[in-house]
């Protein structure tokens, strides 16, 4: 199967710490797009103990709930729901490690309302049940603040793009 070649990449390192890669269906994403982007993840960083629902984020942030998923999925590979569920299980992940709080109230913290439904989030994204990782007592984030087109990220990285050059 034929890669497909990218002619070019945008980079940008703004002073907050987001990095941003972005290249969207062959066209680069446009700084509206872009700052729609990390309005949402900005959001969802200062709610994250809050309920958070597609019609709340919206609602704050004054766009349609349609188009902001559409753009956040496109631009990121992931959806609204999953960043917030994938940020929570992080840093629930960082509690199990750092202190010795109850799986429980760590559980209901990350919104999950019964220990068994978190456990069985928990091992889908991190590969083990909590008291496991808890045992292990190594953290390691699985979902950072924001990283858009991550496999781009890491193929440039890796030293593995063929065709085109990286502009900072």
């Amino acid at each position: 199967m034929p890669q497909k070649s990218i002619k070019a990449i945008s980079m940008k390192i703004p002073s907050d710490g987001y990095v941003i890669l972005a290249k969207t269906g062959g066209i680069f994403m446009n700084r509206e797009k872009e700052n729609i982007v990390k309005k949402i993840a900005d959001y969802v960083e200062a709610h994250l103990a809050e309920d958070l629902s597609l019609d709340k984020i919206a609602e704050e942030l004054h766009y349609s709930k349609f188009y902001m998923a559409r753009i956040f999925a496109e631009s990121t590979g992931i959806t609204i729901y999953k960043y917030v569920q994938g940020r929570r299980l992080t840093a629930a992940a960082r509690q199990l490690v750092e202190s010795d709080r109850a799986i429980t109230d760590i559980a209901y913290d990350a919104h999950y309302h019964s220990q068994q439904a978190f456990t069985l989030a928990f091992r889908t994204l991190y590969g083990c049940p909590p008291q496991n990782y808890r045992k292990n007592g190594v953290f390691y984030p699985k979902q950072t603040k924001i990283s858009m087109c991550h496999s781009l990220c890491l193929m440039a990285a890796a030293g593995r793009l063929k065709e085109g050059r990286m502009a900072a």
